[in-house]
């Protein structure tokens, strides 16, 4: 049986028409701001990427030019310039340059040149990532680990088509025009609402379902493999069409016209669709503009519309951190008339995959039997208190607690082989030993990201006076606030006679939201069995990831029930955590005017910090302070 998909060299296999097009659309005009591909593990994501970028038509370039000026168009700030009309030049492969997740920003933006800084005591510029990228692909492989920082920089220099350098002494200006492709797992967390408004397009990709399809995948990745070169050359007529469509149509961009009445479909398309902003209006444009061109027509018609719209919409609708990507394309249909769009790079009707439905990786956590329980329901998140670690640590670079990483403010320096070159203390170091260079790196201290993992108390004793909706609207905004601070998070919950890991500590906080929505309350309190389970997968993450300190967050009005020396167990269990040295919080569920006060006798023993739920909520404590001031 035939089975019709998408096919690049080295193997990759594309069931996705919208990727193909989203890529094809960028390489016409990287205008567009490129394209973020979301998908689960092993659907080819890289392999595509790298295959595109190998398909993409040759560029020719200065001779000796570092910043791949054009010789036809050459860049008139180009620090290697200027250059001649008459100036030699070659023909080469576009360049795919990857950003390695822990690159530091000189590496990206590019920096002084220190070995010529101190042998020749000449201040040159030593081009970074975004000068290799130029005319070519820029991949950023797990986008979604990369600091938020280093991606606002990168979508910068993408939207800019320029890079700016101001620091060591040097100030250099120079071209950054590139196809720019970001891919993720959202498994292992997702890029915040604002960064994913800079990219231009987002696709969702997953591996296809049908058996025919999945076959002619592995028939052919073991074609590939058994001869590489027979494979490519099979496809080789196909892959140079492809090349040659293209560069015409990259020539066609400028000569598309965009009526006023195409203008306004766009504008009411972006309106209905209630996206912030003004980006979306842009990037459509540039998209439908693309997509015209691709298929040889000099004027926007609804169908480049819609194309460009599915592309470049779902993933600007988000609202909160919680709220999946969606599109609406019944809507669509409805404001362009209902023209089909185009299918994908090679007019090849169907053979495509449905983007991944993100409910189903936010499955049940299995806890139970919910016929003798209840299910309620948080209200709006709140903005939550801040809760850190204990003493300085030395994990990544985030936003919960003091540590020694690679953002923030200079506070000494130190040697060794790796981090940012402090340059005063180089140089004053080497100037006054005869031992040659005694180089000297920044000891930068800011913030880290942290495991938060939070231990739920699911007893019936929650379900009583609506505590429960008061405990998930804590946590949901606990985990809101762990988001926007790029930490891990876990979930454990107990309830009746032991305790579940509802999810394991992960980067995904939109599962971990999912898993509290579904979190019955009833049954007896096994505190006991709870904080066991937590110290317990503390202790599993700390030998998976050592430097990555941990901050547990215990919700729980503190009335072990279950079993025998529930109450004792339970103090015994907080004994072994503050033994460990774990920096803790207990959140006090309990309300009423008379209460036993059995969290804070827990948070004693925890050394934990100890707060009313009601005051988790960082305004809320704001006006109980001033309350106690008045």
């Amino acid at each position: 049986m035939e089975v019709e998909v998408h096919v690049y060299p080295f193997g990759a296999v594309v069931g996705s028409d919208d990727l193909a097009l989203a890529l094809t659309l960028c390489a016409v005009s990287p205008t567009i701001g490129g394209v973020l591909v979301r998908g689960e593990k092993g659907t080819a994501k890289s392999t595509t990427v790298r295959a595109h970028a190998a398909l993409l038509p040759p560029v020719t370039v200065v001779d000796e030019c570092r910043f791949s000026c054009d010789p036809d168009a050459p860049d008139p700030s180009c620090p290697d310039g200027p250059h001649p009309a008459d100036t030699a030049s070659h023909v080469r492969p576009v360049r795919l340059v990857e950003l390695p997740v822990g690159a530091a920003e000189d590496r990206v933006t590019g920096a002084l040149h220190l070995g010529k800084a101190l042998a020749d005591r000449t201040a040159e510029y030593e081009p970074g990532l975004l000068a290799l990228a130029h005319r070519g692909v820029l991949y950023l492989d797990e986008v979604n680990l990369l600091h938020d920082h280093l991606v606002d920089l990168l979508l910068d220099a993408a939207a800019m088509g320029r890079s700016t350098v101001e620091r060591d002494g040097v100030s250099v200006e120079h071209a950054s025009r590139f196809v720019l492709v970001g891919t993720m797992n959202p498994e292992e967390g997702e890029l915040r609402p604002q960064l994913l408004d800079r990219f231009g397009l987002a696709v969702d990709v997953t591996a296809p379902r049908d058996p025919h399809m999945r076959a002619e995948i592995v028939r052919r990745r073991m074609a590939f493999d058994a001869d590489p070169a027979g494979f490519t050359a099979r496809w080789a007529d196909r892959d140079a069409e492809w090349s040659r469509r293209v560069a015409s149509a990259r020539e066609l961009v400028p000569q598309v016209a965009l009526s006023d009445d195409a203008l306004v479909s766009i504008a009411e398309v972006c309106a209905a669709f209630d996206v912030d902003g003004m980006r979306a209006d842009l990037v459509t444009a540039r998209t439908a503009i693309a997509h015209a061109a691709w298929h040889d027509r000099l004027e926007v018609t609804r169908e480049d519309i819609a194309a460009a719209a599915r592309l470049a919409l779902p993933h600007r609708r988000r609202r909160n951190p919680f709220d999946a990507p969606t599109s609406s394309d019944d809507l669509l249909d409805e404001l362009l008339g209902g023209d089909d769009p185009d299918p994908g790079p090679d007019d090849d009707p169907g053979g495509g995959e449905s983007a991944p439905d993100d409910s189903a990786a936010e499955t049940s956590s299995g806890s139970g039997d919910r016929s003798s329980t209840s299910l309620a329901s948080a209200t709006d998140p709140f903005r939550a208190r801040v809760f850190s670690v204990d003493r300085v640590g030395r994990g990544a670079a985030g936003r919960r607690s003091r540590a020694v990483t690679t953002i923030g403010r200079t506070v000494g320096s130190r040697r060794g082989d790796t981090g940012p070159v402090h340059l005063p203390a180089t140089i004053r170091a080497s100037a006054f030993t005869d031992r040659g260079l005694q180089v000297r790196r920044k000891i930068i201290e800011g913030r880290e990201t942290n495991l938060v993992l939070l231990c739920v108390d699911a007893s019936g004793s929650m379900a009583a006076r609506n505590r429960m909706v008061q405990v998930k609207t804590a946590v949901l905004s606990l985990l809101l606030d762990a988001y926007r601070r790029r930490d891990t998070v876990g979930l454990v919950t107990f309830r009746g006679t032991g305790a579940t890991v509802a999810l394991p500590p992960t980067n995904s906080v939109d599962v971990a939201a999912a898993r509290l929505r579904e979190l019955p309350a009833g049954g007896r309190t096994p505190l006991a069995e709870g904080l066991i389970e937590a110290a317990t997968t503390l202790r599993r993450h700390s030998l998976r990831d050592p430097r990555r300190r941990a901050l547990l967050v215990v919700v729980t009005d503190g009335r072990a029930t279950a079993g025998p020396d529930a109450v004792q167990r339970s103090l015994d269990a907080a004994d072994v955590i503050a033994a460990q040295g774990i920096s803790s919080v207990v959140v006090d569920s309990e309300t009423g005017r008379f209460r036993m006060g059995l969290a804070a006798r827990l948070a004693e023993r925890l050394g934990a910090e100890y707060v009313p739920v009601g005051e988790v909520d960082a305004d809320a404590l704001t006006g109980i302070v001033r309350e106690r001031a008045a």
